[in-house]
């Protein structure tokens, strides 16, 4: 019983009432039937015996009614509010109006929060003064790196990047999507790197001179170094444009996580989410098109802001006025765009090897695997639904729209922005990114023990955004 709601809980507890009341009163009208001895009794026994079945069923289903609607789904708000306070930065009030009949408790909760909120408070300025002199000091070797003429790029020994620069960046490009915790071969010759570490490693040395193609066959040339005790390594390569800005891209905590090879035994925060959006000519996704394409990653529970991919997509059709008052996206604004074929297939190198995540996945997914098979492209990623985590965190019962999860997030979505792919994506990444302390706090640490606590909730019906 303890794997269940509290709602389904005190529902079966009401169904126990009721058929033990039923039981009762049949046991006891038998027992009076046969004490009279009266057999044309029978009738009005059995009548009454029907008569006060229907009856406490249907008193138990009124009483579980005005329960579910009065104490069990307060108390489900409520101990969603007590998660989020607790698990992520949220300053929004606890909604008392919710457990109005739940005497005392929401008002004591407010206590403790506003308790809590004053010492986190406390902490919150020393921390600020930290990172605003961590800030400086990252702008203080940003200036000195800008007068390295190189590409820098770090790598885990599972290579795995960690770190690049802008001018690392636009050598990335050049061969696929930038990306934090990519794998260096999805740039480079893997073969060529391989065994230039290896004969690193066989000669003792830390630096050598390399040179090395991409996946594209460009040349590139520069030094690698090695880490101490085969903690990872360092490219250097030549820039494309030596004196371009650099703006450093990076997460050091991700040299002390190891790549799994089964994402449902990988913990939450060593997956990376491609968290993405699409805009439509329609609700259908046998018969509409797309028109718009937005994502954006999170990598070790951070959105990283500069990897972004967003296109507009002609969907060769024109685009229905109904549509337009939505998203805002004419004909005339896709006249020059490419065919969804080439933007999906652009998408698709973007969130290679990620987990994929939208807010009412089938609705967008089921644009994407169509017609995937003619072109020898499947997506075939690890899906994850915020309305689906929203429905763990929040309970069957609250609203699961997108505008209502940011209002309970406290995310806000830019009037200019919303109902655009990108600005919709970024709005449902901030809302993985608070969930995901959430579900870690309820025991969901990997992605298959989310995965197992989603399918109790798989009856949450789509959302229309």
């Amino acid at each position: 019983m303890t794997h269940l709601s509290l709602r389904l809980r005190i529902f079966l507890f009401f169904c126990l009432i009721g058929i033990g009341g039923i039981v009762v009163v049949l046991g006891a009208l038998w027992l009076g039937y046969r004490q009279l001895g009266n057999q044309d009794a029978l009738s009005a026994f059995t009548t009454v015996a029907i008569v006060a079945a229907f009856g406490l069923l249907a008193l138990a289903t009124f009483i579980w009614r005005l329960f579910d609607e009065n104490v069990s789904k307060p108390i489900e708000h409520l101990a969603a509010q007590f998660r989020v306070h607790a698990n992520a930065d949220i300053n929004a009030d606890i909604d008392a109006k919710t457990a109005q009949y739940l005497g005392d408790l929401a008002p004591a909760a407010s206590a403790i929060r506003q308790k809590l909120e004053q010492a986190n408070q406390a902490t919150a300025e020393t921390v600020a003064q930290k990172t605003a002199r961590l800030e400086r000091q990252r702008a203080q070797l940003l200036r000195i790196l800008s007068d390295i003429p190189v590409a820098v790029i770090v790598a885990t020994q599972d290579h795995q990047i960690v770190l690049y620069d802008g001018q690392a960046a636009e050598l990335m490009e050049c061969e696929a999507p930038a990306r934090l915790n990519g794998s260096v071969f999805d740039y480079l010759e893997e073969s060529v790197l391989r065994e230039i570490l290896s004969q690193m490693e066989a000669d003792g040395t830390h630096r050598r001179e390399i040179a090395i193609k991409g996946r594209s066959g460009a040349n590139y040339s520069g030094h690698i170094r090695l880490f101490e005790a085969g903690a990872g390594y360092t490219l250097m390569l030549e820039p494309l444009a030596p004196y371009a800005e650099r703006p450093l891209v990076y997460d050091f905590d991700l040299l002390q996580k190891s790549k799994s090879t089964d994402p449902n035994d990988t913990a939450l925060r060593d997956l990376t989410f491609v968290v993405f959006d699409s805009e439509t000519t329609g609700l259908d996704p046998n018969k509409d098109d797309v028109v718009q394409l937005g994502a954006i990653r999170v990598v070790n529970g951070k959105i990283i802001a500069t990897e972004v991919f967003e296109t507009l997509v002609n969907p060769g059709r024109p685009i229905p006025p109904s549509s337009t008052k939505v998203h805002h996206i004419n004909d005339g604004m896709v006249a020059e765009a490419p065919p969804f074929s080439q933007a999906r297939a652009a998408f698709h190198r973007f969130s290679r090897g990620a987990v994929i995540v939208a807010h009412n996945a089938p609705f967008d997914m089921a644009f994407l695997h169509r017609d995937t098979a003619a072109e020898d492209l499947q997506f075939d990623n690890p899906i994850l639904d915020t309305v689906h985590l929203s429905a763990v965190v929040f309970g069957g019962s609250a609203e699961h729209t997108l505008d209502a999860i940011c209002d309970r997030l406290d995310v806000e979505i830019p009037t200019e922005l919303r109902h655009t792919a990108l600005g919709d994506a970024m709005a449902t990444a901030q809302i993985l990114v608070a969930l995901l302390p959430i579900l870690e706090a309820r025991g969901l640490c990997s992605f298959g023990a989310v995965q197992a606590e989603v399918r109790k909730h798989i009856r949450i019906l789509k959302v229309q955004d």
